[in-house]
């Protein structure tokens, strides 16, 4: 997701873009420590969207949609110390996962405020990387599920907010 952030990058995705006709784009690390989007500062939880919106933000000005890899676990919600790649991106269940709910949550309806409802129903939206390899998950099939399930009913969830128009 870092490499998102690049002005070289973003040049050579828009040339796929409109000579090859890329309309959507996965990566890897939307929620790594080097994004910034959940850190842990005097005890307390802070979420920065910012360069997770910038991302979003290039992607939809030049007419493509992002398919979101909701990965790799942010430090302060993991489990373990495993890492994987340089960047050392942590792949190991949470410790928590009303702490994972909440930040799925929390990123999915920022979106949606962000971009809308109806832009965001046509993402693509993928929970985990390759889960059933060793070196991108530490946990069992099991605890994948259980992750999985909780994403997958935080995104639910935001839609099903918007739709009584209010918290659920």
């Amino acid at each position: 997701a870092t490499l998102g952030l690049r002005a070289d990058w973003q040049k050579q995705l828009l040339r796929c873009h409109l000579e090859l006709g890329f309309k959507h784009v996965r990566f890897h690390g939307i929620l790594s420590d080097d994004m910034g989007t959940l850190v842990c500062e005097n005890e307390k939880l802070v979420y920065s969207f910012f360069n997770a919106d910038q991302v979003c933000d290039f992607l939809l000005s030049i007419g493509m949609r992002p398919f979101m890899e909701l990965s790799f676990m942010p430090l302060t919600l993991s489990s373990g110390p495993e890492t994987v790649f340089a960047y050392r991106d942590n792949v190991t269940p949470p410790r928590d996962y009303s702490a994972w709910d909440t930040l799925i949550h929390k990123l999915v309806l920022h979106w949606v405020d962000c971009y809308g409802i109806e832009n965001v129903r046509h993402w693509f939206f993928e929970i985990w990387n390759e889960p059933n390899l060793s070196s991108f998950w530490t946990g069992t099939q099991q605890d994948y599920f259980v992750l999985y399930q909780h994403a997958a009913k935080a995104i639910k969830s935001v839609d099903k907010e918007l739709k009584v128009g209010g918290p659920a």
